[in-house]
């Protein structure tokens, strides 16, 4: 079997790709560390804005407890190709009521799910970005994309 030639990347577009992506994969990987030992799950970002993403979540999930002790974690985005941007950060709890609103009104499967805005058990978690690398398929090389 030959080994695949991925497709040249203009680092003028290596934004543009990744965001692409990110737009593509609904369902990223959140990984997070329990003590010494790494968790991942997908997990259904309920804003993105450029590299920052949303994640809502509940108190009573394991995933608050590795964050609150840890709040270093990472997310995977891969699309139907196989490209994948991986984006490195801090998760950081939401407080400010305006843009919880805005998250709330845009995301009607939370108004189903919590009922209300008030539910005690909803946190928000805005994934910050230290680093974002993307990488097309079988090139096996990541390419850094400027965080704004």
């Amino acid at each position: 079997m030959n080994k695949p030639t991925p497709e040249p990347i203009d680092p003028s577009q290596v934004t543009e790709l990744a965001t692409g992506v990110i737009h593509r994969d609904r369902f990223p990987y959140l990984a997070t560390i329990d003590g010494d030992q790494p968790r991942v799950r997908p997990v259904s970002p309920v804003r993105t804005d450029g590299f920052t993403v949303y994640v809502a979540n509940l108190r009573a999930y394991h995933k608050t407890v590795e964050i609150e002790a840890n709040s270093k974690v990472e997310l995977c985005y891969l699309d139907e190709t196989h490209d994948q941007v991986r984006i490195t950060g801090i998760a950081e709890e939401v407080t400010d009521r305006e843009l919880l609103q805005e998250i709330w009104d845009a995301n009607p499967l939370m108004r189903q799910y919590l009922g209300s805005l008030d539910n005690p058990q909803l946190i928000v978690y805005r994934i910050v970005p230290a680093r974002v690398r993307f990488m097309r398929e079988w090139a096996l090389q990541y390419h850094e994309v400027p965080v704004e």
